[in-house]
């Protein structure tokens, strides 16, 4: 028996749903697509964002923060930028509620003179900043990030992965030349693999995204690409070089060493709380999540095993003089996060609870125990062995020395692990379309796991490929972007016959 009522073989949609709510991370909202992101969600959300704040801080940024409503006539200033965003627009147009035969509607006299876009990303508002604070070279590079929450009118959601309304950070920065600003989009796609890698045990593929996957108005955009473990690709993150055309077309410029004016070359880029939902998706199991321990909001929790007797106190005493150890000590850079749980419930009870949230070390802890000066406790990334849970107990001083390490090991343990099925599931070999077709084409029908396929690739554009895109779409598949490891050689592009210049990787997606 498992924590689930469904497993990842049996629905892996329905048991990622399970996983979100059964782990108390988040919930569905009345404000349609929203969603309420719950105490266990929201801890790990501000771990990722300590973690990289941290990292953007070190490089040089600085946070700021921009309006949430953007006035309509900045988007209408760069036309493929407001194209690509114009269906998932929310829009305001007037300021104040009026009673109307009974019902609350919006005042007709009350409409803005300019609509207000709710930020989908603040390229627009941030470039207007942008051409008043730069004036010359000497105020460049200018490198800025903000936290802050975007809406984007999606049709179908999924809790953490895909909601109208979800959390990020976004950096924008304005560079004199090229070359700096393209370090700038490599720097940040590399601070964000570290997060993904080294924070969340996520293994990732760093690499360019295609021409018809690009952000709008970007000139290059690069993508980190995680594994699901249904063999699905998931987009963690994006760094986009922006080139000129969003300086062009705000009017971002400042005079130069020569006494001449150029333009500004801007970056911008982003990680958002969908990286919560990739998580759950790379480490959860079929008792609920399994949390990366660098990123657990509750890294060792300890459940005494209470019987409503006087000893209890005793028992709680022990436990808390434990947690007050351990919460001396250092994890992953960070302070150490222990807690006892002493809520009013049945022990066994509380146990499920945390296993189902994924705390990595879960400590079961009795009067036996206390009377032993030992701590009886399970590793969350290594619950089972077969179906028997397993559990380990060392004394108490051990417990405590070890405890950063037991808590590094697990972190290793499920990279590993993830690493080891993202590697082995990436298929090469494929020298005609038709190849991909023979392999992807009864994945439904059979419901056999499918991973990714690498091939050549000769970068077509325009209607060639929107051809491409059409028959990936036929089989359910996308580019994922080209990876930056690359091949010495390359061979012939399936979908056009030309000499390749490059492999992708393509997948069905999230």
């Amino acid at each position: 028996m498992h924590a689930l009522k469904v497993t990842r073989a049996e629905d892996f949609p329905e048991w990622y749903q399970a996983v979100v709510r059964e782990a108390d991370m988040a919930e569905l909202s009345p404000t349609r697509g929203c969603m309420i992101i719950k105490a266990w969600g929201m801890g790990f959300w501000e771990r990722i964002q300590g973690e990289l704040d941290r990292k953007i801080k070190e490089t040089g940024h600085e946070n700021y923060y921009f309006p949430l409503l953007i006035p309509l006539s900045f988007f209408a200033k760069e036309a493929e930028h407001v194209e690509g965003f114009a269906k998932e627009m929310a829009v305001v147009t007037h300021h104040r509620l009026k009673s109307i035969d009974g019902e609350l509607k919006p005042d007709p006299e009350a409409e803005l003179s300019e609509p207000l876009i709710i930020r989908p990303t603040s390229e627009t508002i941030i470039g207007d900043a942008f051409s008043r604070w730069i004036k010359s070279y000497r105020d460049l590079p200018l490198k800025l990030n903000q936290w802050c929450n975007i809406m984007r009118w999606e049709m179908r959601t999924r809790l953490f992965l895909r909601t109208a309304e979800f959390l990020w950070q976004e950096g924008h920065t304005a560079h004199a030349d090229e070359a700096d600003a393209r370090a700038e989009t490599a720097l940040a796609l590399e601070i964000y693999r570290q997060v993904a890698e080294d924070f969340l045990a996520i293994p990732v593929i760093p690499g360019e995204k295609p021409e018809n996957e690009r952000f709008p108005g970007a000139v290059n955009t690069y993508s980190l690409e995680a594994m699901m473990q249904d063999g699905k690709a998931l987009q963690a993150s994006t760094s986009h070089y922006l080139g000129t055309n969003f300086a062009k077309a705000q009017n971002i410029t400042y005079q130069d060493k020569d006494g001449g004016i150029s333009h500004a070359h801007t970056t911008s880029w982003g990680m958002t709380t969908r990286m919560i939902g990739a998580a759950i998706m790379v480490h959860g199991d079929d008792d609920g999540m399994r949390t990366p321990p660098a990123a657990a909001p509750r890294q060792i929790v300890i459940v005494p095993m209470l019987r409503g007797k006087p000893e209890d106190e005793e028992l709680k005493a022990y436990c808390h003089e434990i947690v007050a150890e351990l919460n001396k000590l250092f994890a992953f850079g960070w302070p150490l996060r222990a807690h006892v749980d002493i809520k009013d419930a049945r022990p066994a009870d509380k146990r499920w609870d945390w296993v189902r949230r994924g705390a990595p070390l879960i400590c079961e802890i009795g009067p036996r125990d206390a009377a032993n000066g030992q701590v009886t406790f399970i590793k969350r990334n290594a619950l089972r062995e077969g179906e028997k849970i397993k559990s380990h107990t060392l004394p108490r001083a051990d417990f405590i020395a070890q405890a950063t390490g037991l808590l590094e090991t697990a972190q290793k343990e499920m990279f590993d692990e993830a690493k080891t099925r993202l590697q082995s599931n990436i298929r090469d070999g494929f020298n005609t379309f038709a190849d991909l077709e023979r392999y992807y084409g009864t994945d439904d029908e059979s419901g056999e796991f499918k991973g990714w396929a690498r091939v050549h690739w000769s970068r077509p554009t325009g209607a060639a490929l929107e051809e491409v895109g059409t028959r990936l779409k036929a089989l359910k598949l996308s580019i994922r972007n080209a990876p930056s490891a690359q091949p010495a050689s390359y061979g012939t592009c399936i979908f056009t016959g030309a000499p390749a210049v490059e492999e992708i990787l393509i997948a069905r997606a999230y």
